[in-house]
């Protein structure tokens, strides 16, 4: 009390004290002190004064002290706040996200984050992961994969573009190989902020093995590329897997595994034909399988964005480069990036490079032939973010990765068969195809139809509406750099794992048939 703070008053001598008695009175006992004439009066209402005072003045204060909490910037708030000032670019970032460690709010707590469910991460033995990375020089028969799996599988940093990207996101540009999703999504599961550290806890499980790495090595080879060593990787991941109790407990429906190639590279049916039997498989029938490309007739697989080279760190740098992509100014109406296929007869590729070539100027072309364009290169980049469309026919399979490098670049794609995205990223890509792209019936083109004169008849605030649907949908298409992604923005992996624990709450609802 703010009394002890005070001097004590002398002792009064005790010959001087009345002596205490039952009969002593409340008011016997304060009448003397509250006499205007005894010193003690005047203390007592000064110290009662003060106390007075000091709890009026504390009724206004607040109860508790807490850090104001900031609100993330939309794309294009942050880019109105930066583009004036760089100085201010490296900050942010970090400003944009404080939280407020203190607070109690639902919106902030890590149940509230993880309301859709956690996923736990087997830890499988090193042999079907970390192994396969340490022996990146063997992984093809041509040369070494390890500057393509370097960084996280990121590859390495695309230097080379400078002058042709803003320079402050540069950092955020790799040559990243399209068959590394299998590292991404490990690598970002470990580092998830809903991951599940026991599997008591866990809606999900993941199960980390490496089969596209693990089986790539093995596709062109003829020597040692027999069906049971293309299996073996697989068949011994099943075993182990077989051994876990929560595998056993959901036979599998709860699980789900990234394969970093097309589904195809798992199908094999025959023991001579191309890939490996993984998917066909009895133990990975029920689970939940993350491809670059999916068989649309097969539950179980989910098309996920080939990776490419832009890994955003921040809000910023998807801000900014959205910013760039919309204000880029477009020379040319369309262009194709590929090489045709000449051992193919009528080859759909070498109709559109000759459309192209004779389009007046209108189209622009990068030949792709003997794999100068493996894993993006300035050229195509460029090309992409000087054309208002560009053409995606499909490639050695219905999809690739080429649709994703035109989108990032700000670029409308140009389809000719549904496959090629429609029925392969509903996840990623609108609902209503036609907001963002163009569908062109190969048939029709192959019969005369002008690619060019399609183009022309989009008015110029058509092609600005699906520019924009385009740019809008970005970050839902690319992979962060960093572990933890991007803080208040959700990227292709964010999407994927939201879409996988969803499946799985839906699985267990009273009307889902299983077998």
């Amino acid at each position: 009390m703010l009394s002890q703070s005070l001097h004590p008053s002398p002792e009064v001598p005790q010959h001087h004290r009345r002596p205490k008695s039952p009969e002593t009175t409340l008011t016997a006992v304060l009448q003397p002190l509250l006499s205007l004439q005894n010193p003690r009066s005047w203390i007592f209402l000064t110290i009662l004064f003060i106390q007075i005072v000091l709890l009026c003045n504390l009724r206004s204060f607040p109860t508790s002290i807490s850090i104001t909490r900031r609100h993330l910037p939309t794309p294009l708030a942050a880019i109105d706040e930066t583009t004036t000032n760089p100085s201010q670019n490296a900050t942010l970032h970090d400003n944009a996200t404080l939280h407020d460690s203190s607070s109690s709010s639902p919106s902030t707590t890590d149940d509230d984050q993880c309301s859709s469910g956690r996923v736990f991460v087997y830890d499988l033995p090193a042999t079907f992961n970390q192994e396969i990375l340490d022996n990146c020089d063997n992984l093809n028969p041509w040369s070494s994969r390890c500057d393509a799996l370097a960084n996280n599988g990121l590859g390495q940093s695309a230097t080379t573009l400078a002058g042709i990207i803003p320079e402050e996101i540069l950092p955020a540009w790799h040559w990243t190989d399209q068959f590394v999703s299998e590292i991404i999504f490990h690598n970002r599961l470990l580092n998830h902020k809903c991951r599940a550290t026991e599997p008591e806890s866990a809606t999900a499980f993941y199960i980390p093995f490496y089969a596209g790495l693990a089986v790539g090595k093995y596709l062109w080879e003829n020597e040692n590329s027999t069906a049971e060593v293309r299996d073996r990787h697989c068949d011994m991941m099943l075993r182990w897997l077989q051994d876990q109790p929560q595998y056993r407990r959901s036979n599998g429906w709860d699980h789900f595994i990234t394969m970093g190639r097309i589904t195809w590279d798992f199908r094999r049916s025959k023991d001579e034909d191309w890939g490996s039997s993984c998917i066909y498989k009895p133990g990975l029938r029920n689970i939940t399988r993350l491809l670059i490309e999916r068989n649309p007739w097969d539950y179980f697989d989910v098309g996920v964005p080939y990776p490419t080279g832009f890994h955003p760190r921040s809000l910023y740098d998807v801000a900014r480069w959205q910013s760039f992509v919309r204000e880029r100014r477009r020379s040319a109406l369309f262009c194709f990036a590929g090489a045709p296929r000449r051992a193919f007869r009528n080859d759909f590729r070498g109709v559109l490079l000759n459309q192209c070539r004779e389009s007046s100027g209108s189209c622009r072309a990068v030949d792709c032939g003997k794999n100068r364009c493996a894993n993006g290169t300035s050229a195509i980049l460029e090309t992409f973010l000087d054309s208002e469309f560009c053409l995606q026919p499909r490639g050695d399979s219905f999809t690739r990765r080429s649709i994703f490098d035109c989108m990032v670049a700000g670029s409308i794609p140009v389809f000719f068969w549904r496959r090629t995205a429609y029925l392969q990223y509903q996840w990623f890509l609108p609902g209503e195809p036609g907001s963002y792209s163009v569908y062109i019936d190969r048939n029709a083109v192959k019969n005369g139809t002008s690619v060019k004169a399609v183009l022309e008849g989009f008015s110029k605030e058509e092609v600005r509406r699906m520019r924009e649907k385009v740019i809008e949908y970005i970050p839902r298409l690319v992979y962060a750099k960093s572990n933890e992604g991007l803080d208040g923005m959700k990227d292709a992996f964010d999407v994927a794992i939201e879409g996988v624990l969803r499946r799985v709450k839906e699985q267990e609802q009273p009307g889902f048939t299983k077998w």
